[in-house]
This record gives structure tokens, C-alpha cells and sequence, in this order.
């Protein structure tokens, strides 16, 4: 099926068994048991990473709960996966993948392609999750490859600048080690990196796939066998996703194809309008550099709704920038509704050491539903409130403080 058509229909195929039509929402803690032998039996099976027995229990929502499963097989379905895992927060994702593809199997060498979104570059670095992290370019991924490598991380379209990163080149340096591609800018409308050699495909469930604003979840896209043990790590470190955020975002996906092409083609006029502003020294948006590598056409099926660009004036013309709007939110996250605005290096790219942090001079636009003529003119009169700035003084103003701030910004990722 066409995948607006999977996005309405996927995940609800035992409703009309049910005899109901809207999606069900499933709170129950802990579930009856048919027997002691069955109940133990349905408890090993889940515990282990597998899905309860057809005459068995649930037996406690730690280990599975049905409106959880029915958004993961949506998800699953939209990204051409096997299965779906879904946790409580894309970190907690994030988290469960290293665990289950390092920890577990010993092979504790990761290699991180930058730039990646700051919560999850620093929580390879912090050496938290007992990982040894080597940070590179896409093209040094298989000089990089050691014995004890368990996974690569990348993301595409990356955050925040929106660099596009061959997945299959990356696949293929990898050689036998599984590739975790972030897909949260893209989502599964526009990329599915399964159908590129990923092994995995992660959300920031948070973001486009809720589209509300209103649920803070993650989800992983994999193989079954994969799937399996982050089940295991997910029934054993408690990193589950309420039925409640899952009921809202099998629910957001539903209108997810139909918000993406709205918001990138809103995306892309405001693109237009801002590389001729005399205010802005560079705009990132994937395609603006006419896809010499043809990454874009080959690997996408549209540009998507994030934009980042580079202020004329420095830290101090950003930072004004990014106050004096209306009608964007100057806020963290992404993929709503409603456009946003921030400043990634002094907040959700703040734990990223400085060699790799996003310019002073850098802001993140996520382009919402409104429409773009009004984010256009709001824009332009936080443009026209810009002081006038030789220079860029406040950029060594801001790294002296993001450094001094770092240690007490550690665990203070946010996409």
C-alpha cells in the first residue's frame, strides 16, 4: 500500500475482531493469569524478548502492554521493518540499542558519524554505558572499524545543520557491524534507511510521529531478532513507553504524511525567502547545494521541514533573533505543529565538546502548520530588531560561558 494509506490503516488490523473502530487504550498494570505453568511460561517468554503466547498472559505492562505493540506495528510497517520497539523516551531508545548491541554481546567500541544530536554525542562520550566512542567523518567509518565495534551510529538529515550522509557508503563501511541511523528529521515518509542496509532505524518518537507536542516517547525499527533484545533490555531496565503516549502516537501517525508535506513545502518557500536576506550569512537545507552527491534524490523522497541558518552578527544578532519572534516558540524539540525557533550550541548541542558544537551564530527552525507568509513576516520584523553588530564579539562570549556552564549542563540533552 501506498504509505498515506498505511499510515491511516496500519497497527489496527484485530479492531474489527474487537468490534470497535478508535484505537483502544490498554492502562492495566498487571494481567490475569490462566495458570501457574501458563503464567510462568507467558513471564519467561516476554522476559526473554519474545511476544506473549496466544493462550497465555500478558502478564505485566514491564513486559507488554497492546497498545504499545499495535503503535510498533504500525511503525514497523511504515519503515519496512520486521518489528518495532518503542521506549518512553528517544534517549531511553538510544540507550537500550548500545546496551543490547554492546553491552550484552561485549563488543564495546562504538563509532559516532558527526554532527548527531547533542544528547546522543555526549551520552557516547560521557563513557556512561561503558562504551569506548571514536567520532568521525562518513568517509573514515571503515578505517575506524575495530574487532570489538558493535555499532555505528549516524543521522540523516543531521542535527542540526542538516548534513545528508550516504547511508548504504555507510553500511558498507561497516561491513558486519549493524548501523543505527537516526531517522527522527526524516521520518518514515520521506527515508527508510532498512531499504539502504541499516540494521536500525531510531525516532525521537517525540517529534514528527506524535506531531502534537505532547507525548515524549522513542522507537526503534529493526529486525525480529533484534527486536528481541531490546526487549530484554526494555523488561529489564523499565525504559517502556505508557500505553497513553503510544495511544497518541499511533494516533499521530495517521496524519504524519499529510503534516510533512504541508510543513516542507511551507519549508521550502521560507528556504527561498531566507537566502536572499541580507541578515543571513548561510542556509542549510538538504538539496541547497544542488545534491552533488545525489544523496538526496537517491535516498529521500523529500527534503523535510527543518532549516538551520547562520546569522550575520554573531551570537549577540542569534540570540536576538531567536528572543525577538512571535510567532514561532523559541523553544527545544521539533516536528510539531507549531514552528520553532533555538539556538542549538546554547542548549540542546551545549554538552557537545566545542570542536564539534554548532556555530554561536546558528539557529534551528522547525517549520509547523501555519501559514508561511505569517512565519515569513514574523521572521522578517525579529530581522529588523537586530541591533547592528560589528563583528561576532558575542560568539567568544557564549563559548566562555558554554564552557564554564559545561559540567553543570551534562545530562542536559534535548533534541
Amino acid at each position: 500500500m501506498h504509505p498515506d494509506t498505511m499510515a491511516v490503516h496500519s497497527g489496527r488490523e484485530d479492531l474489527a475482531a474487537l468490534g470497535i473502530h478508535a484505537l483502544p487504550i490498554d492502562l492495566s498494570t498487571t494481567n490475569p493469569l490462566p495458570d501457574v505453568e501458563r503464567g510462568g511460561e507467558s513471564y519467561e517468554a516476554m522476559a526473554t524478548g519474545g511476544r506473549p503466547p496466544v493462550d497465555g498472559s500478558m502478564v505485566y505492562a514491564r513486559l507488554w502492554n497492546p497498545t504499545v505493540a499495535r503503535f510498533e506495528d504500525a511503525l514497523a510497517e511504515l519503515e519496512h521493518a520486521e518489528a518495532s520497539v518503542a521506549f518512553g523516551s528517544g534517549m531511553a531508545a538510544m540507550t537500550a540499542a548500545i546496551l543490547a548491541l554492546c553491552g550484552a554481546t561485549g563488543r564495546r567500541h562504538v563509532i559516532a558519524v558527526r554532527p548527531l544530536y547533542g544528547g546522543t554525542d555526549h551520552l557516547l562520550g560521557s563513557g556512561m554505558l561503558g562504551v569506548d566512542t571514536t567520532y568521525c567523518d562518513a568517509s573514515e567509518v571503515a578505517s575506524a572499524i575495530r574487532p570489538d565495534t558493535g555499532l555505528v551510529v549516524v543521522e540523516t538529515p543531521a542535527n542540526p545543520t542538516l548534513e545528508l550522509v550516504d547511508i548504504a557508503e555507510i553500511v558498507a563501511g561497516a561491513g558486519e557491524v549493524p548501523v543505527l541511523v537516526d531517522n527522527t528529521f526524516a521520518t518514515p515518509v520521506l527515508q527508510n534507511p532498512l531499504d539502504h542496509g541499516a540494521a536500525l532505524a531510531l525516532h525521537s518518537a517525540t517529534k514528527y510521529l506524535g506531531g502534537h507536542g505532547d507525548v515524549i516517547a522513542g522507537v526503534i525499527a529493526c529486525s525480529e531478532e533484534t527486536a528481541e533484545a531490546l526487549r530484554r533490555v526494555r523488561a529489564v531496565t523499565g525504559g517502556l513507553l505508557h500505553p497513553l503516549g503510544a495511544y497518541l502516537l499511533h494516533r499521530g501517525l495517521t496524519t504524519l504524511p499529510i503534516r510533512m508535506q504541508r510543513q516542507q513545502e511551507s519549508a521550502q518557500r521560507i528556504v527561498q525567502w531566507l537566502i536572499d536576506r541580507p541578515e543571513v550569512e548561510e542556509v542549510f537545507f538538504p538539496g541547497l547545494d544542488g545534491d552533488p552527491h545525489g544523496i538526496l534524490e537517491r535516498q529521500m523522497r523529500g527534503t523535510g521541514a527543518m532549516i538551520a541558518m547562520r546569522v550575520r552578527g554573531g551570537y549577540a544578532a542569534a540570540s536576538s533573533v531567536a528572543s525577538g519572534v512571535r510567532l514561532f516558540t523559541h523553544a527545544v524539540s521539533l516536528g510539531g505543529v507549531d514552528s520553532l525557533i533555538q539556538h542549538p550550541a546554547a542548549l540542546t548541542h551545549r554538552p557537545v565538546p566545542a570542536e564539534a558544537r554548532p556555530g554561536a551564530d546558528v539557529l534551528r527552525l522547525s517549520i509547523g502548520l501555519e501559514h508561511p507568509d505569517d512565519l515569513i513576516a514574523d521572521l522578517a520584523q525579529a530581522f529588523a530588531a537586530v541591533p547592528s553588530v560589528v563583528g561576532e564579539p558575542g560568539a567568544e562570549g557564549f563559548e566562555r560561558g558554554g564552557a564554564a556552564e559545561e559540567r553543570s549542563h551534562e545530562l542536559r540533552g534535548i533534541r
